[in-house]
């Protein structure tokens, strides 16, 4: 069973958070996402990440199935 994520109240001053918002945006994230990956990274880097932490959960669409799958191109045992 996953663990439930924390949710918390952040105040960022408006100049700080556009710039966020805008470098999230360039790399495909949620300005959300990008501040956790930037803590993590942060973290990490400081040799302060916990032990068992999990990794980010993945985003977006889910991977295609391979289309050249036996069963979807008709062919029969």
């Amino acid at each position: 069973m996953a663990t439930e994520r924390k949710k918390i109240l952040l105040r960022l001053d408006p100049g700080v958070h556009d710039a966020l918002a805008r470098w999230a945006s360039d790399e495909l994230r949620s300005t959300n996402a990008q501040i956790e990956f930037l803590l993590r990274r942060a973290l990490t880097d400081s040799g302060r990440m916990p032990g068992g932490v999990g990794r980010l959960p993945k985003r977006g669409r889910p991977a295609k199935e391979d289309a050249s799958s036996p069963d979807e191109e008709g062919e029969t045992s």
